[in-house]
């Protein structure tokens, strides 16, 4: 399954300053296996050491928040948007 993955600003070193990639995988977590092999180094942004996503990243499969769905184990179909999303924290 071929996704479509969205990457926030912070993340574009990773991929060579591309806001938009293809991955491969049938969940989330293949497709982020799929990511780290084209982009070393990126996935260990996205889930900490536990493998569990980052407390202050968001990731959405076709519009829906993945901490609502399945986490990792959220599906995702061909051709499905995947968006990370990093929080956004402040204010006075």
């Amino acid at each position: 399954m071929t996704v479509s993955v969205r990457i926030p600003t912070i993340l574009r070193t990773y991929t060579g300053d591309e806001s938009q990639v293809n991955a491969d995988g049938a969940t989330l977590a293949e497709v982020l296996e799929s990511l780290e092999t084209s982009y070393p180094g990126i996935k260990a942004r996205i889930v900490d050491e536990d493998g569990k996503l980052r407390r202050f990243v968001n990731v959405y499969v076709a519009e829906e928040d993945v901490r609502f769905a399945d986490g990792l184990d959220t599906p995702t179909p061909d051709t499905t948007q995947i968006s990370i999303i990093p929080a956004v924290a402040g204010g006075c």
